[in-house]
């Protein structure tokens, strides 16, 4: 079992800035007219998804850290969801990034999943 001595011990912290680091990497595939639409969504429900990890972490209850981990799973899904969105709008210069992006959503998803069902019991 892994020892965490602090929230960038976590898998799914570390998992969630690779995430971040490769959507911030590959925004610039996306059409220059989603600049400020589709991109700045992007990149702020990827952000969400280890700062809210980190924040979890820092609170003193348990309730609580259940509840930040509630939201970086939301926001997971909220980029998975752009991320489909992106996909079936044809951007298709975006579309070689698209799996590696979606299989690392995959991974967080159920990590913080996996991570809130052990807290909660």
């Amino acid at each position: 079992m892994q020892k965490v001595n602090n929230y960038y011990d976590l898998i799914v912290w570390q998992k969630s800035i690779e995430l971040a680091k490769h959507i911030y990497t590959n925004c610039k595939y996306f059409p220059e007219d989603e600049k400020f639409g589709l991109v700045i969504q992007i990149k702020r429900a990827t952000v969400s998804i280890a700062s809210n990890i980190a924040e979890g972490y820092a609170r003193n209850t348990t309730k609580d850290y259940l509840r930040f981990l509630s939201i970086a799973l939301g926001s997971a899904y909220e980029v998975q969801t752009q991320l489909l969105l992106s996909r079936s709008l044809g951007f298709e210069k975006m579309e070689r990034q698209f799996d590696k992006s979606m299989f690392l959503l995959e991974e967080i998803i159920k990590m913080l999943s996996s991570l809130r069902k052990k807290l909660a019991t």
